[in-house]
């Protein structure tokens, strides 16, 4: 179709294919997306650790930490924090409870693997999404332990 264009038509067809490929460039770099402040960033990791301890059906959960400070982290950002334990059955050990803990992560929000050590030691991932990380831990057996904390963010 192209070869069929005069060469006057041929340009103007180049130069509004190269002004549609260029408008989305445009419009997002003049964009400021910042992502979410501390705050904003506390409150889905509360959620997020809530929700995966009701996604394993925990007993007894109890916040141990309950989030909600800036915490400064230099440059004018800080980062926030949230942790809670909850009961599972007495019987069930560390690494069984450790790996039902990620298997239901995937239920709550969409994280990405950071680091683990040995079976049953703590499992660490972050969502750059949310600006959150989590570490799902067991302390002894029958016992769900998450911790987490964004990264550092605006505080406002």
């Amino acid at each position: 179709m192209l070869g069929l264009m005069g060469p006057d038509s041929l340009r103007r067809y180049l130069a509004l294919a190269l002004l549609v490929s260029l408008t989305p460039m445009a419009m997002t770099s003049c964009s400021s997306d910042t992502g979410p402040t501390a705050t904003q960033a506390g409150q889905t990791l509360k959620k997020h650790i809530l929700q995966l301890l009701k996604e394993r059906n925990a007993e007894n959960v109890v916040v141990t930490d309950p989030g909600g400070k800036d915490i400064p982290c230099g440059d004018g950002k800080a980062k926030q924090t949230f942790a809670a334990t909850g009961d599972d059955l007495p019987e069930r050990k560390p690494d069984v409870l450790v790996d039902s803990l990620w298997g239901a992560l995937g239920r709550v929000a969409p994280y990405e693997f950071v680091s683990a050590g040995d079976p049953g030691a703590p499992v660490r991932l972050q969502s750059k999404m949310t600006r959150t990380v989590l570490v799902l831990s067991s302390p002894r057996s029958g016992k769900y332990l998450v911790t987490g904390e964004t990264f550092c963010l605006d505080e406002e």
